[in-house]
């Protein structure tokens, strides 16, 4: 990372169009510094790519080294919808039925099933997310 208000990778440029400048990052789990990652499989890396809006004057091509940022409030928001929001729905569901007096394996499948909604909502909401997650390149 390079402050508190930044989440940065490096990662080397796969391709650029006129739109979207492509990004290759490989992460890595906190344990891929280990002496043992080779016994473990725990300790796993994997490349994502990510797009990112071409600016005219940037200059890059394929091959680059990069370091791609994220503003630390995007990152916050975006543990916020994919972790701490789907909790808060499964234990208020679980809790609802349960106190509607319905069994623990029929509030059990009605909190997963209001999970999968949520997800299903949030997969809807895509283009929209993609817009205000907007990363940066800096050389």
């Amino acid at each position: 990372m390079s402050s508190n208000s930044e989440i940065s990778h490096r990662g080397r440029v796969v391709s650029v169009t006129p739109e979207f400048t492509t990004v290759e990052i490989v992460s890595e789990s906190a344990c891929s510094a280990c002496h043992a990652k080779g016994f473990c499989s725990l300790g796993e890396s994997k490349l994502k790519r990510v797009e990112v809006p071409t600016s005219g004057w940037s200059g890059l091509k394929p091959g680059d080294e990069v370091e791609v940022v994220l503003k630390a409030s995007m990152g916050h928001r975006a543990v916020l919808f994919a972790y701490l929001l789907p909790l808060v729905v499964l234990v208020a569901v679980l809790l609802a039925v349960v106190a509607a007096g319905l069994s623990e394996l029929h509030a059990g499948l009605a909190a997963l099933a209001a999970v999968a909604v949520y997800y299903f909502c949030l997969w809807l909401m895509r283009g929209r997310l993609r817009k205000e997650y907007i990363f940066n390149i800096k050389k």
